[in-house]
């Protein structure tokens, strides 16, 4: 799982399109206040090649390509009922290994030529220009304002009536984007929310950052740190700190720093450590929620089976 990969869609709107039930991971009191137990720690720098115990549990990067490839195909469908030609823009995929950067800088090789520079000085695939629309066709797409509560599954949105209507047809309510998430996501009632998954990987991470051998790790890094001049409690995002900016980040001295930074991590051995402290959070999670964690891995499979009678 990489929780904190910000998986850059059009497909997916807003918050509330991403909602489909909740089934969160617990609070943090109770036996969740208390760190769990680990076993060998091992010397680690790079996080690109990592695995978590919850990857089995979420979409590769090359099945959630293929869902919303199904859920483009789905909106489309959908415009043409209202005689619409409209495919949704889907911006490609940058190719990258989604857990770089999941503990800062950690690549030794990078650090030394680019620095703090993000993606190498790789640009980001460039934003994709959503087809113009009449007012009708956006209409057909986004659906009219809408007062009452969303539906949060296809079921639900089919038993309720938005209040428009296009060539006699009725307009979903949310419009075809709206449908088309729902026909992938959330078909029927009680589906497990789509977020599950990557909220549990957050969880975790967010509790390994504060465990008291995370916290450790990451003082004997800021120490290491600071004996060449860096001040900095802030691994993943040193940048701030360091007075670097988006002008500055290739910069030769954000290149010393970076190199430092990379230094630092491995004699604190920060990456090892906060990936077991993580893997472990991740593992509790994992038994306390193992229904609805099972729930989501048996409704992935339906989607992915779904989507490849969509394929075209």
């Amino acid at each position: 799982m990489r929780p904190f990969a910000a998986r850059a869609t059009v497909l997916f709107l807003s918050a509330a399109l991403l909602t489909a039930c909740s089934s969160e991971p617990g609070d943090k009191g109770g036996d969740n206040a208390k760190e769990p137990a680990i076993g060998t720690i091992p010397k680690l720098l790079s996080a690109a090649d990592l695995s978590y115990p919850l990857d089995g549990y979420a979409a590769t990067a090359e099945q959630r390509r293929k869902l919303d490839h199904a859920q483009s195909r789905v909106t489309t469908a959908c415009m043409a009922r209202f005689g619409f030609t409209y495919t949704l823009p889907q911006v490609p995929s940058s190719g990258r290994s989604s857990n770089e950067g999941h503990y800062g800088l950690t690549d030794a090789a990078a650090a030394a030529r680019y620095g703090y520079t993000p993606n190498r000085g790789v640009a980001p695939p460039a934003k994709p220009i959503a087809p113009k629309l009449s007012a009708s066709g956006e209409l057909a797409l986004n659906g009219p304002d809408y007062k009452g509560a969303q539906p949060m599954s296809l079921e639900e949105s089919e038993a309720k009536d938005s209040g428009k209507t296009l060539g006699g047809k009725k307009v979903p309510i949310g419009g075809c984007i709206r449908e088309g998430y729902l026909k992938i996501y959330a078909p029927k009632k009680g589906a497990v929310d789509v977020m599950f998954v990557t909220n549990m990987g957050m969880d975790a991470f967010s509790r390994a950052h504060d465990d008291s051998r995370v916290t450790a790790a990451i003082k004997a890094w800021s120490a290491c740190m600071a004996e060449k001049g860096y001040k900095t409690d802030d691994p993943v995002s040193p940048q701030q700190d360091l007075g670097l900016d988006a002008n500055t980040y290739g910069s030769p001295r954000a290149i010393a720093a970076a190199r430092q930074d990379i230094a630092c991590k491995e004699r604190a051995n920060l990456v090892g450590i906060w990936y077991t402290v993580e893997t472990a959070y991740q593992k509790r999670n994992m038994e306390q929620n193992a229904e609805a964690l099972n729930q989501a891995k048996a409704e992935l499979d339906e989607r992915l089976k779904l989507a490849a009678t969509l394929a075209g």
